[in-house]
């Protein structure tokens, strides 16, 4: 008797890419959609020029394609370009947690974000990030990812991205919730 033969299933990823058009880095999405190709995935599509590539796989494992990712991004593009994938089902999570039940509606000025990281942040870091807390910036913190919502314009809030990844000791990607539920729409 033959033994039967593995089923893989597809998976469809979303891979939020850090450091994609910003800082002088710049790639066109005709560029990273080619990349992905080239590392054997399929039905690749990019959402908005900033680094959302959402795409096809057999492979289920996320950490180790979050490696690929990152070593033929960083061999071709020639820098460091940290890589959060989430499923679909995970970024629809996302999207329907209600972060701040008791907030009204935001203002135009009010940004809610979600910044992405690769793990649970530790609980003396999260104690840190949400000691951070003020009139401006607030934040919730589910899983990997941290809610953040600035009662003010980006370049007004009192938490930077460089401290607010200092503070987490981890690397991290935001996106602002309108993307957020863009990419879980198409994934």
């Amino acid at each position: 008797p033959t033994s039967p033969r593995p089923v893989f299933r597809r998976v469809r990823y979303v891979a939020l890419l850090r450091a994609i058009n910003v800082g002088g880095h710049t790639v066109r999405m005709e560029q990273l959609r080619a990349l992905f190709a080239s590392m054997g995935f399929t039905d690749v599509e990019t959402v908005i020029a900033s680094g959302n590539v959402i795409f096809s796989t057999r492979s289920g494992k996320a950490q180790a394609l979050e490696e690929r990712i990152e070593d033929t991004l960083h061999r071709t593009l020639g820098y460091a370009v940290t890589t959060f994938l989430r499923e679909r089902e995970a970024l629809e999570s996302v999207v329907a947690f209600d972060p701040f039940p008791l907030m009204a509606p935001a203002a135009d000025d009010h940004a809610l974000s979600v910044a992405f990281l690769k793990e649970p942040p530790a609980p003396e870091a999260e104690r840190a990030l949400l000691a951070l807390r003020n009139e401006v910036d607030d934040f919730v913190i589910r899983g990997r990812e941290v809610y953040w919502l600035r009662r003010t314009r980006r370049l007004e809030s009192q938490v930077a991205g460089p401290r607010f990844e200092k503070t987490l000791r981890l690397p991290a990607t935001a996106r602002n919730i309108t993307t957020v539920r863009k990419l879980a729409l198409k994934a």
